[in-house]
């Protein structure tokens, strides 16, 4: 009996060593030839920037399995000129448009009497030439700080709707607020609206087919942008659409920080009070947000593509009773530029007096950390208010150690203690702002699709900038005393998530 076990024991003995020289005859070379090929890749073929460079050498080299896996599901990105050759032609569409429709719609010229102009009128030049944003000027705005004040608008705004309801957004929850949305979505598309909601593929991959049937049956029209997360030989990870808008009757538009779901209107314990920021545009503005609806749900939408007939765009939705200017801003990996970063950079520049920013995430590259550094030590008041939880723990001690940073320049930095802070603005002098989709870090910057307002308007950058120092009451100030203080653990968190910060 005893002799039997010792001969089962040394089979399994000989099985396991037999396996591991499999392994290490076999496997190791095959992931280190693998490894060494994706290391060339991202030098030779994807020439990454040198910083996202050396982060992703260094993962595939110290973390082979891991960062051969990492690399495949968040890195590669040597699809993107195919993937989105069909975008192009849509901006070469939209380059058309916006010509045919200048003088009707949009104001290329700024007026002298306008008391901001003369400082930001050079801002709206380099972003209508670089990124296809007209300046509109008949706009009234209203922010919403509230996600439950924010989808009361919006669902009036939807049951008001005529003719169509053009919506998109990253995230969608079958919760209580997807289900009042997607009622009223339906209940339109019943009596003869137009309706077409995009989704992201990935953020909103939670509802079941079962939560969209009502809506489909009732001719609700439904697209999702890059759905497949299931081919292993291109995983879809990065390139989401970040963007949340929603266009009604092409006179009324949402934009901002909301998704869909429980959690934005502080119905999720965990995370409440919820704070994020988004405005309501009627007038001009509207008509390049349905411009931006276009190109993607055409992109995402192909058997169903929507035309750009005349009823999407009409006249009657400015206020002319105001001179507001706002241009909408859109980034992705389908521009060779970074529009939002350079939006973010110019106001920066322009500032004066402040520059007060909320974000969720804070991962920015050496030229924000350079203009945030020369802002303060030009003596701006530039302050920083990010979350004191974290909902991406890399993400989060890697932010800290890039406001540890920049302590020394004079910028102040503050945790949110109540609640998780969503807002991803930028308020500067009480002259302009920026409310929008993207975040002060890289994914925003270059993986993800993304869409801002910004807005000329003394009065609506003072309402944000009183939201920002009302924040303040709920906060704690990053100070380089706490920084000293905190345990090494903690230091040690930072510093490998700083490291890692440009694959995050």
């Amino acid at each position: 009996m005893l002799a039997g076990s010792m001969h089962q024991y040394q089979d399994v003995t000989t099985m396991i060593h037999d396996l591991i020289l499999v392994i290490h005859n076999f496997l190791v070379p095959i992931i280190f030839i693998i490894n060494i090929i994706f290391a060339i890749t991202v030098v030779f073929i994807e020439r990454k920037n040198p910083t996202t460079t050396i982060a992703w050498l260094m993962a595939l080299l110290l973390l082979p399995v891991i960062g051969f896996v990492l690399y495949l599901f968040i890195g590669q990105s040597f699809y993107r000129d195919r993937m989105f050759h069909v975008k192009k032609e849509d901006d070469d569409e939209l380059t058309q448009i916006i010509e045919s429709q200048k003088k009707e719609l949009f104001v290329h010229s700024v007026p002298a009497t306008h008391p901001i102009s003369d400082s930001y009128k050079r801002m709206m030049l380099m972003l209508m030439e670089s990124n296809k944003a007209p300046v509109t000027t008949s706009n009234n705005v209203r922010v919403f700080v509230d996600g439950n004040e924010k989808f009361k608008a919006l669902i009036e705004a939807i049951q008001g709707a005529k003719d169509h309801i053009h919506m998109e957004y990253y995230i969608l929850k079958d919760d209580e607020i997807g289900n009042e949305v997607f009622a009223a979505l339906t209940e339109r598309a019943r009596a003869g609206v137009t309706v077409r909601f995009l989704g992201d593929g990935l953020g909103s991959a939670g509802p079941r087919k079962s939560f969209y049937e009502p809506y489909l049956n009732a001719g609700g029209k439904l697209a999702f942008f890059f759905p497949s997360l299931m081919n292993i030989s291109h995983p879809r990870l990065n390139y989401r659409n970040h963007r949340k808008i929603a266009i009604i009757d092409g006179k009324v538009g949402f934009i901002g920080g909301f998704n869909i779901g429980d959690d934005y209107l502080s119905r999720v314990p965990e995370w409440a009070p919820w704070r994020d920021t988004a405005v309501q545009v009627t007038g001009h503005a509207v008509l390049a947000m349905q411009i931006r609806f276009f190109l993607d749900w055409n992109y995402a939408a192909k058997e169903d593509k929507a035309e750009y007939a005349a009823r999407y765009f009409p006249d009657e939705g400015a206020m002319e009773d105001t001179w507001l200017p706002v241009q909408i801003v859109s980034g992705g990996p389908d521009t060779y530029w970074n529009p939002i970063k350079e939006s973010y950079l110019k106001l920066i520049t322009l500032a004066s007096e402040s520059v007060y920013i909320q974000t969720p995430y804070f991962i920015p590259d050496e030229s924000i950390m350079d203009a945030l550094r020369m802002a303060a030590l030009s003596g701006i008041d530039v302050r920083i208010m990010m979350p004191a939880k974290p909902d991406h723990m890399f993400v989060y001690w890697a932010g800290y150690s890039y406001i540890e940073q920049l302590l020394d320049a004079g910028v102040r930095a503050y945790t949110y203690d109540t609640g998780f802070i969503h807002a991803k603005t930028i308020v500067v002098d009480e002259a302009a702002a920026s409310v929008g989709s993207a975040n002060w870090d890289v994914r925003s910057f270059r993986l993800n699709f993304e869409t801002n307002a910004i807005m000329y308007d003394h009065k609506i950058a003072r309402e944000l900038k009183e939201y920002f120092l009302a924040d303040l009451n709920v906060c704690s100030e990053l100070t380089a005393e706490r920084f000293a203080n905190m345990p090494k653990k903690i230091k040690l968190k930072l510093s490998i998530s700083r490291l890692f910060s440009p694959l995050l």
